[in-house]
């Protein structure tokens, strides 16, 4: 049996994070979406369906993966936003030939065997709609960014106790370290904590993956999961909710809030309940609000609807996509999106929503000039050791193709 997980129209839901990356690349918890289908599946190889938008990064990131192509064969096809566990699991083993799960118009699953060739996630309505359909009531995918903040502090519990917890966990620390709950704390290898340090796993756990470094004074209130090659600097305050993928630099206040790698937040101030991409840098003494003062539901914009609306929920802070910059002492609004590649500074309030390849304050906003986007992006990259790439460069292209045209 071959497996792939495929992304659907709703793509578009979780702009700007996903102008960059497919659906199952997506965090929540300590995993990404595939990473746990996957994990549940027991899949040893990865077979992708994405956007044509997508395709050429995808292939030039990841060359021992199969994307966007199909054998003639007996495949499970998995939406890539699917909510995985043991019960839906199940389900998606058990379906027939030329048969699919629906949840409303949704497929969350389908089994056939298609014919060989290329296709993209735009072709996916015409490749199950002969299929038998079976109905299921219970909501079993992401629908929004939002959810993923919402529901993370507890799906690094879940998380954590599938795939992280030992009975014999066992690790030392450096004098002057405080755990509390080590039996709810996971130490990777090479992972350096230093004096002066707490961690808290009493309400949820702690996990630290491999080469992490904690400095001096450093407080982690778990669930919280800090991802490989991640620093979280002298004095941090890590809240429950908190994901920080690989190779990110965190410092100040942060609450409920995903970052999803090579992101870097180094110094005070606070991020709640929000969901930062990657190559993004905070400038100093930024600071986001996560609550109206009139404790109302936060209203958020959406790509897909074209206007803000109503995320359901009163803790929501901001989403920012890859390579934004703010400068020194910005301040975001309760909700705010901002797309990729913006550089924002100045005394004026980020708001509402802020379209991608933007320049300068809010009141004064101009378009951030091609090369000189480009030019910083490969300066960022080279820092990581890491280069920008032809296809990575073409994608950003089409982005500004999006805004601009």
């Amino acid at each position: 049996m071959k497996y792939i997980l495929f992304d659907d129209s709703s793509w578009s839901n979780f702009f700007p994070i996903t102008l960059t990356r497919s659906t199952g690349d997506l965090r929540v918890g300590i995993l990404k979406l595939r990473q746990r289908i996957s994990a549940y599946f027991g899949l040893k190889e990865t077979n992708i369906i994405v956007s044509s938008f997508l395709e050429k990064i995808y292939r030039e990131r990841h060359k021992n993966w199969q994307v966007n192509k199909l054998t003639a064969e007996d495949t499970i096809f998995i939406n890539s936003r699917l909510k995985v566990d043991e019960n839906i699991t199940k389900k998606i083993k058990k379906l027939t030939l030329n048969s699919c799960l629906i949840q409303e118009d949704t497929i969350l699953a389908a089994r056939l065997i298609p014919k060989a060739g290329k296709m993209s996630s735009e072709d996916i309505p015409d490749l199950f709609k002969k299929l038998k359909k079976i109905e299921i009531e219970k909501e079993y995918t992401w629908e929004y960014l939002w959810e993923f903040i919402s529901e993370n502090a507890e799906y690094i519990k879940r998380d954590f106790k599938d795939f992280f917890y030992e009975k014999d966990n066992f690790f030392k620390t450096e004098p002057g370290v405080t755990v509390i709950n080590p039996y709810n704390t996971w130490i990777g290898v090479k992972t350096d904590i230093m004096p002066g340090v707490i961690i808290d796993a009493t309400n949820g756990p702690v996990v630290l993956d491999e080469n992490v470094k904690i400095m001096a004074n450093s407080v982690i209130i778990g669930p919280v999961f800090i991802g490989k090659n991640s620093t979280i600097k002298v004095g941090a305050k890590i809240y429950e909710g908190t994901t920080v993928g690989p190779v990110c630099k965190i410092g100040g206040e942060v609450e409920g809030t995903i970052f999803q790698a090579y992101t870097n937040k180094q110094h005070d101030g606070f991020m709640g309940h929000s969901y930062l991409g990657e190559w993004i840098n905070i400038g100093a003494g930024t600071n986001n609000s996560d609550l109206k003062n009139n404790y109302k539901n936060v209203t958020v914009y959406s790509y897909a609807k074209s206007k803000k609306i109503d995320c359901g929920s009163q803790f929501v802070g901001t989403f920012i996509g890859d390579h934004t910059k703010t400068g020194i002492n910005s301040t975001i609004n309760t909700g705010t999106v901002i797309g990729v590649g913006c550089n924002l500074f100045g005394r004026e309030l980020v708001t509402d929503f802020i379209p991608s390849f933007r320049w300068g304050d809010t009141s004064n906003l101009s378009e951030y000039i091609e090369d000189k986007f480009l030019e910083t992006a490969e300066i960022v990259k080279k820092r990581r050791k890491l280069k920008l790439t032809v296809n990575e460069k073409e994608l950003y292209r089409n982005i500004r193709k999006i805004v601009f045209e």
